[in-house]
């Protein structure tokens, strides 16, 4: 199972156990309000614990490749070129952009 399968999965029990333990109390029942509340400390430390064992990298989104905006970027680089700019500058130009894009998430 994913980190990411794992958290989903430990915040819909957060949600649960919430809703257990306000209901356990409208109900005047502690026992099941403090099930809830330990079934819910429980899943936190399960989270706690997966959060460690995958890593700052565990929970980022994969990026998905776009082949046509691929082609589109590499057609507008060579008209760039075929008007006259050096294809070493932009390019670099280019890597600089992806760069900086990556770095704002």
């Amino acid at each position: 199972m994913s980190p990411r399968a794992i958290r989903l999965a430990v915040v819909a029990v957060f949600v649960g156990g919430i809703g257990g333990m306000i209901g356990g109390s409208i109900a005047d029942n502690n026992g099941i309000a403090v099930t809830f509340g330990l079934v819910t400390a429980v899943a936190a430390l399960c989270l706690m614990v997966t959060t460690a064992v995958g890593g700052p990298g565990a929970f980022e989104r994969t990026p998905r490749f776009d082949e046509r905006t691929a082609g589109d970027l590499e057609a507008r680089i060579a008209a760039l070129v075929a008007e006259g700019c050096d294809e070493a500058e932009v390019r670099d130009l280019v890597r600089t952009a992806v760069r900086m894009g990556r770095d704002a998430h």
